[in-house]
């Protein structure tokens, strides 16, 4: 870092909006929770102040939208049924599109009901296709693992709580998944697809994931969720039956 770069705060800082976090020249890629005036940055939310080599990050701790960039895999829910396509909810400030050739491979016959391949209330796992602002996100099903979800359950999340629940590295990720043996997919949009071997695991996982959103700002959260999880399967273990659950 040279001289003319200062960090003002410690890693893992707790900040909050209007914070001065850091002063100089950094190459950070943009961030709408980082407002930059001159040569000073500053929060624009309540997070978590993180630092990377020369570079720094702020990872929102509150906030229930999400806000889409093209590429990101996203977790939708059908709201409507038109000629063309379908509406898509996907905790955005906009609702998403699906077109029908998308998911069809052709052109809409004339007269044809999509509702016999999507219907109001199914989930649909898709990759944001096109955004600018000027138009509402365009949704793609096209590839591997997208379209439409057929079993296991949606767990929702804040967005902002994704990071946490994917982890460094995916740290987070493997330890929800290998402990808990579920099948897991976390969408950029604060989703997450849960396919579990029993209703129990599910039941399980979903307080795991209910505690890294209370308690994400705790340090050495990873072995935390590993202990309880482990904890919760050994009281089923030792009862001969089903653990408890708080829900």
């Amino acid at each position: 870092m040279s001289q003319q770069q200062k960090i003002l705060l410690q890693p893992r800082s707790i900040v909050v909006p209007g914070e001065l976090v850091a002063e100089g020249e950094f190459q950070i890629p943009w961030s709408p929770y980082i407002l930059k005036v001159s040569n000073k940055y500053y929060s624009t939310v309540v997070g978590l102040f993180d630092v990377k080599d020369t570079q720094f990050e702020i990872i929102p701790l509150e906030g229930s939208f999400y806000y889409p960039k093209i590429g990101d895999i996203v977790i939708g829910l059908i709201e409507d049924v038109e000629i063309y396509g379908w509406v898509v909810d996907i905790k955005a400030p906009y609702k998403a599109y699906l077109p029908a050739l998308n998911l069809l491979g052709r052109p809409v016959n004339v007269g044809e009901d999509l509702r016999r391949y999507l219907d109001v209330g199914d989930y649909i796992i898709a990759r944001i296709e096109n955004f600018d602002r000027t138009v509402d996100p365009v949704l793609s099903v096209k590839g591997k693992d997208l379209g439409r979800i057929s079993n296991g359950t949606v767990i929702e999340i804040m967005p902002v709580k994704v990071p946490r629940v994917i982890g460094k590295n995916k740290s987070m990720y493997e330890t929800l998944t290998s402990k808990s043996g579920c099948s897991m997919l976390v969408a950029n949009n604060g989703r997450i697809w849960a396919n579990c071997p029993s209703r129990l695991s599910e039941e399980i996982l979903i307080e795991a994931i209910r505690k890294i959103e209370n308690e994400s700002h705790i340090k050495g959260l990873t072995d935390r969720i590993k202990q309880f999880i482990e904890e919760k399967l050994g009281e089923k273990s030792a009862s001969g039956g089903e653990a408890k659950i708080n829900t």
